[in-house]
């Protein structure tokens, strides 16, 4: 089941793709056309930020409701398997939704509301799509510098000067004139060529762009993840507390049973007081079982974004299928992991953005090309105390083709070029242990999918023979066959399976949830990597 890696040594980075290949992938998503619900106008539903479909299905509480849901649920501007271009461009064009969340008290959410609601109001979510509209206005100043600057300058003014002249043409040797002027002027600055450096950083801003849309679809999935693991959390507690509630009731008939035979000269007074403090820890664990399920609502209104408080209320049916067995082998998985994990996309946009980074700062070296010019009215009164000035209203341009070559600057551009060259070299190594990291996290998350899933098998049949044992030691205390100490270790062993059974069911959900988190397959219009037992127990 595990395939080739686990029979055999894997050296992840003997398949690993070249940096240009990594970036190719993104490019080749980006050029895939997947559906993007920002599309303008598409539909009156496309007009939402977020989206989501309510079915039949929504109203289960299991994993393929997590996995279905969540690809209908169009968190922020991340459509079905967005892009991190789709998700660049659409942050660009939307604002996150401005003031807080208040949940209804009275409503019992599904895990895609809650999700939803965390995708618009979290905190965490509108910071990284704020920074994926500031890379997208960066790109936009980088490919502005392609156009020609043109400014308007208009100027009024008056002048007084001493101009000198030979005695005999002005009586002093010099005159004095005012010229009032009005002027408004066209100027012109225009870059022509500059060997690449516009272009390196245009590719640079672009770069980080589809990195910053790949982030943001990283944040998504985590948060999806975090919430789902909170619901989940919840949904322990909650079914924690009704364990314990069901170990009270049975400490209550261990105890009753206890009395009755006192009552009847068959048992000890000691063997009551036994029951007794049996059910008095009872009552202790279903009290602090009632402590941890408030503060689990607590968390899981602070993960959706809201004011964290217990008021909160989960649709949390227990009869929906849970997962049973995985439906692709661990290279499957792996692969999967390194075509979709937005965190490997990102980094490899940013390889491309330090190798453009090289190429403006070599770029640096070579000599700018520049038009410049202006055109202006320049209108003039002078006067003058010695002699007649006439004025002048009359259109008045310059212009001019200018070679800007930096010959010395001190060791700046070499120094400019060493750095650009390390944080490339840097970018590749992080590359190396976020692949390294993946590969880590996808074996992790299958070995221990696979553990829960026997863990989950075993503590059903824990809670079958210690609900057996503990009827079978009742029944024989009540005929005299067995001691109260044999009723009340059956009981404790009954307890403890019980809260074994809820916490396997619990582990086996969120592993099944950090499996597809794990393989960048959340909020993803892609196969699940677990089937799901059908809804009478049958596989």
């Amino acid at each position: 089941m595990s395939g080739r890696r686990e029979k055999e040594g894997w050296d992840s980075r003997s398949s690993r793709k070249t940096w240009n290949e990594a970036y190719d992938a993104v490019l080749q998503n980006e050029a895939a056309g997947y559906y993007s619900t920002c599309q303008p106008l598409a539909s009156l539903r496309c007009l939402r930020l977020i989206r989501y479909r309510a079915t039949s299905k929504v109203l289960l509480l299991s994993l393929s409701l997590f996995i279905f849901s969540v690809r209908e649920t169009r968190g922020q501007c991340a459509g079905n398997v967005s892009s991190p271009g789709a998700a660049a461009d659409c942050a660009a064009r939307e604002t996150p939704r401005e003031g807080p969340i208040v949940l209804d008290a009275t409503h019992s959410y599904t895990l895609a509301e809650l999700i939803e609601i965390a995708e618009h109001h979290n905190p965490s979510t509108r910071i990284i799509w704020e920074r994926a509209k500031q890379r997208a206005g960066e790109l936009g100043l980088a490919r502005s510098t392609y156009y020609p600057e043109l400014e308007g300058l208009a100027v009024f003014g008056d002048q007084r000067l001493i101009t000198p002249f030979p005695e005999p043409l002005a009586p002093r040797g010099y005159i004095m004139v005012e010229a009032p002027i009005v002027q408004p002027e066209v100027t012109l600055q225009y870059l022509i060529f500059d060997f690449g450096k516009r272009g390196a950083s245009v590719d640079s801003a672009r770069a980080e762009k589809l990195a910053a849309g790949a982030d943001f679809i990283q944040q998504n999935q985590a948060l999806a993840f975090r919430v789902a693991s909170s619901y989940y959390r919840l949904i322990t507690a909650q079914e924690r507390l009704q364990s314990t509630q069901e170990t009270l009731r049975t400490a209550q008939t261990t105890q009753d049973a206890a009395e009755s035979r006192l009552n009847n000269g068959l048992a000890t007074l000691p063997d009551v007081l036994n029951a007794r403090a049996e059910t008095s820890q009872a009552l202790f664990d279903m009290e602090s079982a009632d402590g941890d399920t408030k503060i689990a609502r607590v968390a899981l209104t602070e993960a959706v974004g809201a004011e964290p408080s217990p008021n909160i209320v989960i649709d949390g049916q227990n009869g929906a299928p849970l997962p049973e067995a995985l439906t692709m082998s661990i290279d499957a998985l792996i692969d999967r992991a390194m075509a979709n994990r937005p965190d490997l996309m990102a980094q490899a946009s940013r390889i491309r953005a330090a190798k453009d980074e090289v190429r403006a700062a070599r770029s640096a070296y070579k000599p700018q090309i520049s038009l410049s010019g202006s055109v202006a009215q320049t209108s003039v009164w002078p006067t003058a105390d010695f002699g007649q000035l006439g004025p002048a209203s009359q259109p008045t341009w310059s212009a001019g083709v200018s070679v800007q070559w930096r010959i010395f600057d001190g060791g700046a551009r070499k120094n400019e070029l060493l750095i650009a060259e390390s944080k490339r070299r840097e970018a590749e190594d992080e590359l190396t242990a976020i692949h390294d990291q993946a590969t880590r996290e996808v074996w992790t998350a299958y070995i221990a999918f696979r553990t829960a899933v026997r863990k989950h098998e075993a503590a059903v049949a824990l809670l079958k023979s210690a609900n057996e044992s503990y009827s079978a030691s009742l029944d024989a205390y009540k005929y005299g066959v067995k001691n109260l100490i044999d009723v009340v270790t059956a009981e404790k062993q009954l307890a403890l399976a019980r809260l074994s059974g809820v916490s396997a069911r619990s582990e086996l959900l969120v592993e099944a949830v950090n499996l597809e988190f794990a393989t960048g397959n959340l909020l993803r219009n892609q196969p699940r990597a677990t089937k799901l037992q059908s809804e009478d127990g049958n596989k």
